[in-house]
């Protein structure tokens, strides 16, 4: 009998384990009305994109850069049908396969690029918070000119220099990942590196330096956690701004090759090119929807946790809750009068 056993056996009293809530429900329950429908709307919207691009070889009925199927040539430009349902393209290639397979180049990007830009933004804000001195104005100073340079501008140019005039297969996605992250890294390091600053100096970073603790514990133990509280709204508006960094890159021509991936923002450029000029509508329309639905639904999540998890917002809110049950109170009184 282990000793935990034997002192409850000893008290008389059963433990029982705490037991572990689903993820993110906490979270859901802190809001209220038109933000939960909001939250639980956009989060829908995120996790049917995510769903297609995991079932993608299962969804689409053609591959991406099919032009053909049972040695039949498909049709250029040829409008929605039972055999193409969202028609095709000038390459002659199957639109909504396009965008099924578009969805998962998305997610792909999205996903590489975030991890990236939490791996790197928040050491190093971590470090340049904490340490200051040289180290911080130096940073400080390379991550402001970063973020001076217009995004879509300073994308294009990671691009260039990081696919090195090829951009195909996960080559491409690697560098538009990198290119993105490049945009990214200087929001986290401003993030965390302002919140470091602020509780450097709290009590319970001074005892963990009394009792000896390394500057790696104190940093990645005692400070992480009270930084990032702010860093999933960030992210999922970032994830947001990274799609539409995606499909500028696709549609100026630094995307991925056509027949190496789908991708949205080079579908788009074809049909503007192409299509949009003889009236068709098909080749743009829908890549165009997609787009909008996978950004439309991480503004709103991202929004929605802005308004749980900013306590500006939430005691801005509080009061308003509070005035309002004030002047119904005193509506009542007066009733009564």
């Amino acid at each position: 009998m282990t000793a935990p056993e034997l002192v409850t056996e000893q008290a008389g009293v059963a433990v029982v384990p705490p037991r572990r809530g689903v993820p993110g429900l906490k979270l859901i329950k802190m809001t209220h009305g038109l933000q939960r429908v909001t939250l639980l709307f956009g989060l829908g919207l995120v996790a049917v994109f995510v769903v297609i691009a995991a079932l993608a070889p299962w969804i689409a009925p053609y591959g991406f850069a099919d032009q053909s199927a049972d040695g039949v040539n498909f049709v250029a430009q040829q409008p929605p049908s039972a055999e193409h349902w969202f028609g095709t393209s000038v390459r002659s290639e199957d639109v909504f396969s396009r965008v099924v397979y578009g969805a998962r180049t998305a997610i792909a990007v999205i996903s590489i690029s975030l991890v990236l830009s939490l791996v790197v933004g928040v050491p190093l804000g971590l470090v340049s918070g904490y340490i200051g001195r040289w180290l911080d104005r130096v940073l400080v100073l390379f991550m402001d000119a970063m973020y001076a340079f217009p995004a879509l501008l300073l994308a294009i140019v990671v691009s260039a220099m990081v696919a090195g005039g090829q951009a195909s297969g996960s080559g491409g996605i690697l560098s538009a990942a990198i290119a993105i992250t490049v945009i990214f890294v200087p929001q986290y390091f401003r993030v965390v590196r302002n919140a470091t600053v602020a509780v450097k100096t709290e009590p319970y970073v001074d005892a963990a330096r009394v009792t000896g603790a390394s500057t790696v514990r104190i940093l990645f133990r005692h400070i992480l956690a009270n930084v990032t509280q702010s860093l999933p709204v960030i992210i999922t508006l970032n994830g947001a701004e990274a799609i539409l960094t995606l499909a500028g890159l696709g549609f100026l021509g630094f995307g991925i090759e056509p027949t190496q991936a789908a991708e949205w923002g080079y579908d788009l450029n074809k049909a503007v090119t192409n299509d949009v000029s003889n009236g068709i509508w098909w080749t743009g329309i829908v890549p165009g929807v997609a787009i909008m639905l996978i950004v439309l639904g991480m503004t709103l999540a991202g929004e929605s946790l802005n308004e749980v998890m900013n306590p500006l917002l939430r005691t801005r809110r509080t009061v308003g809750a509070a005035t309002s049950v004030e002047k119904a109170a005193v509506a009542r009184e007066v009733g009564d009068v």
